[in-house]
């Protein structure tokens, strides 16, 4: 009757909704009637009609479970509309009652899993068998079974590339409905996560590298190409969140004459692949500007063409985005290739009072560029915030890595900080201090994008001790007087 009913029970129905806890039955019942005599749903097939008026009392009575019972119905709602003329999925949730309590657990959990769900209702189909939506990523697996759909689909390219964009939209849903499960923690996602995208990225080469094989003759063996994919920012630091970009560049280890021509070709044709919209969404979308010359630069450079601009030509804030690089995909020995001039770049005698100008100049002109006209502390870019204690970690990176080539591992910045103060480079407790500052910062910053927030801002007092040790940090790295 809650769903059904006609406007003269509108006023008991609502009656009915508060005794269940909802904080506006009006609006509810409102939202119901607008979609049951609206055009799309009276053009359903009777089938479909049935369908929605079974699930539509088991729909009220899972929201009014959850702690947030109009949202939840709400969400329900949307997702309903979404998927009202695809008959398959109304049976699924029809014919599978605990799949359908799931679907009510997620959209009530987070805003933005109700959105990807209702953008990627395909992702419905995972939510059948809670053994495998909640089992631990197997890559190896993965990979196979990924790769022989692809094979299957040869010569359709439309297919393909819809098939990339659904095998990464389900795992991510299952790392998604693990995390909301609390099963995962915000660094153990991000690994997950990180891999996902590594092999995402090796998969979508081979694919792309298949289709202009027969017009290059690379000096490798095989056929294979001598082309790596490297990773900066959350990427290559392994910090990936669920709707990052993916910042890369693309280098090429080849002599043969025609290599910078097809590999270009070749990088053209990744990224597209890579970024396009098809009816199965966008796989990644990237970001190529760290590349040498920026926008204005080639799209994939030579090994030597990339030492060269790193020597000679980079800036200071290019060498602070290395210490987060790494190779991600590819050839292996072209990888091999830029981790060892990686680690020669940072490894570069530095004078350490330019340098610490330097970088101390860069952090205020990004603080610049993010104003915080809020009462709220914006977790990553105010003073004392995550900025901070990237901005000195990589400091610290550059300007100690030539006498303790261990600052040059890429292991995250709570290592790196636990590392310079092994070193004795700052107090070993500040390290710790900071380390969990880090922690913290990233989960808070994690459940406000999971909560929709649009800033990751939070009352100042909630992070205090957070931001205390950050500013004493920044105060022993950069000396008194240099906060942002």
């Amino acid at each position: 009757a809650l769903w059904d009913g006609g406007d003269e029970q509108a006023g008991a129905n609502a009656a009915r909704l508060g005794e269940l806890g909802f904080a506006d039955p009006d609006a509810a019942i409102a939202r119901m009637a607008a979609i049951r005599s609206g055009v799309r749903h009276r053009q359903l097939p009777e089938a479909s009609r049935e369908r929605i008026n079974a699930l539509m009392p088991r729909i009220v009575e899972l929201s009014a479970a959850r702690d947030n019972p109009d949202a939840t119905l709400a969400r329900c709602l949307d997702l309903g509309e979404a998927i009202s003329r695809r008959a398959p999925y109304l049976a699924l949730l029809d014919e599978h009652p605990a799949a359908l309590e799931r679907v009510a657990g997620i959209l009530s959990a987070s805003p933005w899993a109700a959105e990807y769900l209702t953008r990627h209702p395909v992702l419905l189909d995972e939510l059948i068998d809670s053994r495998l939506l909640f089992a631990a990523p197997d890559w190896p697996a993965f990979a196979r079974q990924l790769r022989a759909t692809l094979i299957a689909h040869d010569g359709a390219a439309e297919r393909q590339m819809d098939a990339l964009r659904d095998a990464h939209h389900a795992q991510m849903f299952h790392l998604l409905a693990q995390d909301l499960a609390g099963a995962l923690s915000v660094g153990r996602l991000a690994d997950h996560l990180s891999d996902l995208a590594d092999l995402m990225l090796q998969i979508t080469l081979e694919v792309c590298w298949t289709q202009l094989r027969n017009k290059h003759e690379p000096a490798g063996t095989a056929g294979e190409p001598r082309f790596a994919i490297i990773g900066y920012g959350k990427l290559g630091g392994k910090e990936l969140g669920y709707a990052s970009d993916l910042d890369i560049i693309f280098l090429y280890d080849d002599d043969n004459e025609s290599a910078a021509e097809t590999y270009a070709r070749l990088a053209a044709r990744l990224n597209n692949w890579l970024s396009s919209r098809t009816g199965a969404g966008v796989l990644f979308e990237t970001d190529l500007r760290l590349r040498p010359d920026g926008a204005s630069g080639l799209m994939v450079s030579s090994i030597d063409a990339f030492r060269r601009y790193q020597r000679e030509s980079a800036w200071p804030w290019e060498h602070q985005a290395l210490t987060r690089a790494r190779f991600c995909a590819g050839d292996a020995t072209t990888g091999a290739a830029f981790e060892a001039e990686r680690a020669a770049i940072l490894a570069m005698p530095r004078d350490p009072m330019k340098l610490r100008g330097e970088v101390a100049d860069m952090r205020r002109t990004m603080h610049e560029g993010h104003p915080n006209k809020s009462e709220l502390f914006d977790l990553k870019h105010d003073a004392g915030g995550m900025v901070d204690i990237e901005f000195s970690v990589q400091y610290l990176v550059l300007a100690h890595c030539a006498a303790h080539p261990k600052l040059a591992r890429n292991d995250g910045n709570i290592a790196l900080l636990g590392y310079a103060g092994g070193l004795g480079l700052i107090e070993t407790a500040l390290a710790r201090a900071v380390g969990d500052a880090y922690r913290e910062f990233r989960r808070l910053q994690h459940a406000l994008r999971l909560a929709g927030e649009p800033y990751v801002r939070v009352p100042a007092g909630d992070v205090a001790r957070h931001t205390e040790a950050t500013r004493a940090l920044w105060q022993q790295v950069f000396g008194p007087g240099s906060g942002a």
